[in-house]
């Protein structure tokens, strides 16, 4: 009768201490929630790395010290969660620009092989990115696999020709550090964030 009970027991405290490790103490029940409550505790260093612009100029992140960047991580050719997530991105620049905040703003293709200049071109005409405040951007095809990694980015094939990803504006901040992950829609708090960075 004991022993049973003690085996309910030790399974309820692993399970426990299971769900502790994996949601940072129950503050996050999402892999997402998690990763957001790491990286506003830890703020690691970005390892730097260069962008192709939709211009075709190469420009080097994170900037020197010089002002925050904001980045998403997007393929040109999605039919629908890049596309909306680039309307927000178009909706963040004109509100970043309105309350007179100073920042770089990059949507980076996680498929640099199908997104060529053109495509690069085509998707940041679409959303009215002008390479003033806000540009379409890809890594070198090497380098992809490291940043998906230190940015925390899921990307799986679909099966059908396209992916699964996740969906976020991440901040660096001046200091050249990873210092937040924000939802495509959460304005106000991504400009309060960037003012704070700067």
């Amino acid at each position: 009768m004991i022993r049973p009970v003690l085996y309910t027991l030790a399974s309820v405290s692993l399970g426990v201490a299971s769900l502790w490790s994996a949601t940072d103490g129950f503050q996050a029940i999402t892999e997402e929630g998690s990763r957001r409550i790491q990286i506003a505790e830890t703020r690691p260093s970005v390892p730097a790395f260069s962008l192709e612009t939709m211009s075709g100029r190469f420009e080097h992140l994170p900037e020197n010290g010089n002002k925050p960047v904001l980045l998403e991580f997007i393929y040109t050719t999605c039919p629908d969660f890049c596309q909306i997530s680039g309307g927000d991105f178009a909706e963040l620049r004109d509100h970043l620009v309105s309350e007179e905040v100073d920042v770089r703003m990059y949507s980076v293709t996680f498929d640099p092989e199908v997104d060529q200049l053109e495509q690069l071109q085509i998707y940041g005409e679409n959303h009215n990115a002008d390479e003033s405040v806000w540009t379409v951007a890809r890594p070198e095809q090497d380098v992809l696999p490291s940043l998906l990694d230190f940015f925390r980015v899921t990307v799986i094939p679909d099966n059908w020709g396209g992916y699964q990803h996740n969906i976020a504006v991440l901040l660096i901040n001046s200091e050249g550090q990873f210092a937040g992950v924000f939802d495509t829609r959460a304005f106000d708090e991504i400009a309060q964030a960037v003012k704070s960075a700067s």
